[in-house]
């Protein structure tokens, strides 16, 4: 339990560091942003394959590549879900995107319940028993979070929200995580035939995630070719650093 506090407490406190990094630098240039957004998507890439697809497929035993396709699915479906939700979310609860504190609020709210399966991810990582694994789980949403918390500052002070109420809110979607993480843990630990699937269902909302908002974010403004490298940059990194973990604990 120690770690899965440790793991929570990093996440939180990458987005902290976000959160500040966001308040000194409210005026980031676009390309600067684009390519740690692609560094951050090759580190959660890298991640999502070898920490949590990867053992999954170990885990699953026979049919270990039908249960991880199966979960790799299952994830990216459950987040396309919440996508599709949260503009019926959004009218029930009274946000009006028409404004322009409405729609940065809506953009911060679709970051928080991304944040609830990343969240997952670390926590179900704990499953497989690996220090390296989780590691490189833990250690790749840390970094993700940085520009991500850096990110919703600047929209949130420039629509007129006040630097008091942005910081809690940039907190209360990262926090998210912190809820995902024990989730996950006691999902895996209670339920421990559901590992192989919960390994794959964290990874695939993890690729989903890249592919679908990360990816699209760093090729719509000039600098796809730099964000490319950036990402391959960060997968690489990855792998390094995945190493030295073994290393260290072997």
């Amino acid at each position: 339990m120690l770690w899965v506090l440790l793991a929570a407490g990093v996440i939180a406190l990458a987005t902290v560091i976000g959160t500040c990094i966001g308040y000194l630098f409210k005026d980031i240039s676009q390309k600067a942003n684009d390519c740690v957004i692609g560094f951050s998507a090759g580190v959660m890439l890298c991640a999502a394959i070898f920490g949590l697809v990867e053992p999954s497929i170990e885990y699953g035993g026979r049919w270990g590549e039908l249960i991880a396709i199966s979960g790799i699915f299952a994830g990216a479906l459950f987040l396309g879900f919440i996508d599709k939700l949260m503009p019926q979310l959004n009218e029930k609860i009274g946000v009006n995107s028409s404004n322009g504190q409405g729609r940065v609020l809506l953009f911060v709210a679709a970051i928080a319940i991304h944040h609830l399966p990343e969240g997952i991810a670390v926590g179900v990582s704990f499953g497989t028993g690996s220090v390296s694994d989780i590691f490189m789980v833990c250690g790749s949403i840390a970094i993700q979070n940085l520009p991500e918390a850096a990110v919703i500052i600047a929209p949130m002070l420039k629509s007129g929200i006040s630097r008091k109420r942005a910081m809690v809110i940039a907190l209360i979607s990262g926090g998210m995580e912190i809820l995902g993480t024990f989730f996950g843990f006691f999902a895996v630990s209670v339920a421990t035939f559901i590992m192989p699937f919960a390994l794959a269902f964290a990874g695939g909302s993890m690729i989903y995630i890249i592919i679908d908002e990360m990816v699209p974010e760093t090729h719509g403004h000039g600098f796809g070719k730099i964000a490319s490298y950036s990402a391959l940059t960060g997968f690489c990194s990855m792998l390094v650093f995945d190493g030295l973990i073994e290393k260290f604990v072997s």
